[in-house]
């Protein structure tokens, strides 16, 4: 009986070369792999630097000189301390802003003698001529202003017609009798009807 003989035991030396190989090559490939993995970290680290100095340019940005927030400013003139120290802080920061000035005075015509209104006028003359004085004094540019009316009312068309972009009145001490017979002063009134923003002056804020 002829008996079938197998090969089982014998290895073949050309196909355990090329598993060799083929081991070597899957080697490679995974070192390769490893080493673009590694090397996409510092691209990710690059790929993140400059959120990193944003803080720096916001630093810088915060630093730089604003621009002026006024441009205009309607100081209200007026016979009394709560009006100079009006004048005073309305020039002051005009100064500070790079600002111009309005300094107006309202002669309220609307009660008493033609002689009154002519005091008035000259009062108001001459706090108008005070105010660009101290303007010129500060190197602030003083328009000096005259209306005829009703205080509250020239004021508030005044700042309309200019564009003022802040309006500076004064407001005094009052007393039992002047609450009763003048409810609503005109800082208050100005404050109410106003488009632009008000600063309201006491006489000794200057």
């Amino acid at each position: 009986m002829q008996r079938e003989t197998k090969n089982v035991g014998v290895p073949d030396p050309g196909r355990r070369e090329h598993e060799l190989m083929s081991a070597d090559r899957d080697t490679a490939d995974t070192t390769h792999e490893s080493s673009a993995a590694d090397s996409s970290v510092p691209e990710s680290t690059v790929a993140e630097s400059p959120a990193a100095e944003s803080p720096v340019l916001e630093s810088a940005a915060a630093e730089s000189p604003a621009a002026g927030r006024f441009e205009r400013v309607l100081v209200v003139t007026r016979d009394d301390d709560a009006g100079r120290a009006a004048v005073e802080t309305g020039i002051d920061l005009a100064a500070a802003q790079g600002a111009a000035v309005d300094a107006l005075y309202v002669v309220d015509d609307t009660e008493g003698w033609d002689v009154v209104v002519e005091r008035r006028e000259r009062t108001g003359e001459r706090l108008v001529e005070d105010a660009a004085e101290r303007g010129a004094d500060a190197g602030v540019d003083v328009e000096k202003r005259f209306r005829y009316g009703t205080p509250y009312e020239q004021v508030l068309d005044f700042a309309d017609a200019h564009d003022a972009d802040l309006i500076v009145v004064g407001s005094a001490r009052r007393t039992g009798l002047d609450r009763l017979v003048h409810p609503e002063p005109v800082p208050v009134r100005v404050q109410r009807g106003a488009s632009a923003p008000v600063m309201v002056v006491g006489p000794d804020d200057a």
